[in-house]
């Protein structure tokens, strides 16, 4: 028996993998060799690109190479983390799937990552059309890049295929005939046998998989595992606890384990999905037979996602908004604003004439303050360099195919507190007076200080768009200095009426109050507050603007009522006041602490006044609880209960029921609401931490 997962998955696909000896021959003979290569796996989807990856890792495992695999449909394939665990030692291999996922830019590995490994590194890439033109005419890389096509298995290993699948012997000749060696169309027809199903082979069946997929539909073993598949068509990646939310189940184990052993589905570490031809036959067949489910399983999908964003750290949250992206890739609205996903989804957008968003290093900030100039004059320019050298700031900038900036945006964090070492910048003394007292605790706010083309300024452009795409991203996706999403962002226009309609139509609202001057330039200001309206929440709001015949009929998530955020001199008076009304429910109706984070944490954001009091109360009677408890607090808790929670008439009265003179009495009283002061203030500080 193995000792991990990882190592039965290995195991399983060792079994599983049959044919292309060629191949691997080649392959290990590159790996004897010892020098670069780049070997290029290309051939139609379901043809055994990625099993073929799958046998080149373990094969460089077993010769003792660092391996390292990737998926050009993961969030951020380039990204800063991967970029950190590329290979670096001598030896190494590195395999790339799917790098179709790049277009429309396929060449991007040949100029980013590939050149920066070391010289020996073998690099194994699959995709599904032969490498780019620019990497055949390279004289750099001739002699490095190894094509591979592959083509269907012939009669011998598709029988082999199907016998280690368990498909019986009788089956097998007529499997051949009909998928003509197509491997996965050979793994469906394994996969509707080990349902105990008869395989229907139709006479005339051009399009073979989605012909075995309704076998494999009709013979799943109930409507929740055939629900199960259908869902996992619509999402990027399935897992256990999204399977039980889109299928409205307590327990999901026994649907996510069948999915898991269908030859159809891949398994890797963020869980399971199917083959991209499986995936669009599934789609189109939901969408054939049962055109009312689908949207009922992306909302489900949806709602779970949301959930995760909200409660996720950041890089949990990429990994959601990727997962958010495939579910809406049909959106012209939403799906250019997400990280990358299967069929192109977010990434193909961002690549606008082959502009390229980098962070500003010296030379960047030298482009940036040089176009700063051009539009804005010498002020903004002096601003520009200023900002570029403070910890609040970062600059990226635009870059085309030649390096050259062809734009920028520069971002500031604005907390909540003073802002050391700032240079004197009305944007950010407009913003900062307008955000006194609105935000609260570590929260931020995000001010996109400039933003602007080389060639367009701030007109409708390539580098606009780009800029703004990217802008979105960061909304999304929280800022590097402290990993924390905005509280609200603020965005500033340098001609606020004619992007008026676009910022409405984003639930940007108009902020007068923050506009500025500059360089004897006015410059209007827009603003989102993401605590009203959280990023899926607005993601959604576009997209059901985007479906709208008027779309700014469409109103903004209705906010929550804000939070007072309440000195302890005010708490400790208002705990007093709602001891005072605790014996008539409806006095606690206009009690301050209605507005407090440790009421607001037990209700929900649309909860009456009656709830909110009803809240109110039971946080007061468990605190009392709680001093009940305690050996130190009893006495004190006797005098808070028979004065406040069960009153047992006047103070004298109290007095005579405890047995204690009123001087004493008032001292136990007075030490009781003390007490109680310091619990519920112990809450109000743990809800506004979260």
């Amino acid at each position: 028996m193995t000792d991990r997962l990882g190592d039965r998955l290995t195991t399983a696909r060792d079994h599983g993998f049959v044919g292309r000896r060629q191949e691997t021959a080649a392959f290990r003979a590159l790996l004897t060799a010892g020098d670069g290569a780049v070997v290029h796996v290309h051939g139609p989807g379901g043809i055994g690109k990625t099993a073929l990856l799958h046998h080149f890792g373990r094969l460089g495992l077993r010769a003792g190479r660092p391996v390292l695999q990737l998926d050009a449909r993961d969030p951020h394939p380039y990204g800063e983390e991967v970029a950190a665990a590329l290979p670096r030692d001598s030896g190494a291999l590195l395999l790339l799937d799917s790098v179709e996922a790049l277009a429309p830019d396929p060449s991007a590995p040949h100029r980013g990552p590939l050149p920066k490994l070391p010289a020996d590194t073998l690099v194994a890439l699959a995709a599904r059309d032969a490498p780019p033109l620019s990497w055949r005419l390279d004289p750099a890389w001739r002699g490095l890049l190894h094509p591979m096509p592959l083509g269907p298995l012939d009669a011998a290993d598709g029988e082999e295929l199907l016998r280690r699948r368990g498909v019986p012997e009788r089956v097998r000749a007529a499997a051949l005939a009909f998928t003509r060696g197509h491997p996965l169309a050979l793994a469906l027809v394994a996969d509707i046998c080990a349902q105990g199903a008869a395989v229907a082979y139709p006479a005339e069946a051009p399009e073979v998989v989605r012909a075995l997929l309704a076998g494999l539909l009709d013979a799943a073993p109930s409507a929740l595992h055939r629900a199960a598949l259908e869902a996992a068509a619509q999402v990027l990646v399935t897992t256990e606890p999204l399977l039980a939310a889109v299928l409205e189940v307590a327990d999901a184990r026994p649907y996510f384990a069948w999915l898991r052993g269908l030859s159809a589905m891949e398994y890797g570490p963020r869980g399971v999905q199917p083959h991209d031809l499986v995936r669009s036959a599934l789609d189109a067949e939901l969408r054939r037979r049962h055109p009312e489910r689908w949207p009922a399983l992306a909302r489900r999908a949806g709602a779970y996602y949301q959930r995760v964003f909200t409660a996720g750290d950041r890089t949990r949250q990429r990994g959601v908004l990727a997962d958010f992206a495939y579910l809406h890739r049909r959106s012209p609205v939403v799906g250019p604003l997400l990280p990358a996903a299967p069929d192109g989804a977010g990434e193909a957008a961002v690549r606008l004439d082959r502009l390229t968003v980098v962070r500003a290093g010296e030379g960047g900030v030298v482009q940036a303050c040089t176009i700063a100039a051009i539009h804005e004059g010498a002020p903004s320019a002096r601003l520009v360099r200023a900002w570029a050298d403070h910890p609040a700031c970062e600059t990226y900038t635009v870059c085309g195919p030649d390096g050259v900036a062809a734009g920028f945006y520069t971002l500031l964090e604005l907390p909540a507190g003073p802002l050391p070492d700032a240079p004197s910048d009305p944007a950010v003394t407009a913003a900062r007076g307008w955000l006194a007292g609105r935000l609260r605790g570590e929260e931020t706010a995000l001010l996109v200080r400039f933003w602007m083309s080389r060639d367009d300024y701030q007109d409708v452009s390539p580098a606009q768009k780009l800029i703004m795409l990217r802008l979105t991203r960061h909304y999304l996706t929280g800022r590097h200095l402290t990993g924390h999403r905005p509280a609200v962002t603020l965005l500033p226009f340098a001609d606020p009426e004619f992007w008026g309609p676009g910022c409405a139509y984003t639930d940007f609202a108009r902020l007068p109050a923050a506009d500025f001057r500059c360089g004897g330039r006015a410059y209007g200001v827009f603003v989102h507050d993401w605590r009203r309206t959280p990023p899926l929440a607005w993601l959604e709001l576009l997209m059901e603007r985007d479906r709208a015949a008027d779309p700014l009929s469409v109103p903004a998530p209705r906010p929550p009522k804000p939070l007072r955020v309440l000195a302890r001199d005010e708490f400790a008076d208002a705990v007093r006041d709602a001891l005072r009304r605790l014996a008539r429910p409806a006095a606690l109706r206009d009690s301050p602490l209605l507005a407090a984070r440790l009421v607001a944490a037990r209700c929900d954001e649309t909860a009456d006044a009656g709830t909110r009091a009803a809240a109110l109360r039971d946080a007061i009677e468990e605190a009392a609880a709680e001093l009940s408890a305690s050996a130190a607090d009893r006495r004190a808790f006797r005098a808070l209960h028979h004065t406040y929670l069960r009153p047992a008439g006047s103070p004298a009265r109290t007095a005579e029921l405890l047995g204690l003179p009123m001087a004493a009495y008032r001292g136990q009283l007075a030490w009781g609401v003390g007490r109680l002061t310091d619990l519920l203030w112990r809450q109000e500080l743990a809800a506004a931490e979260e």
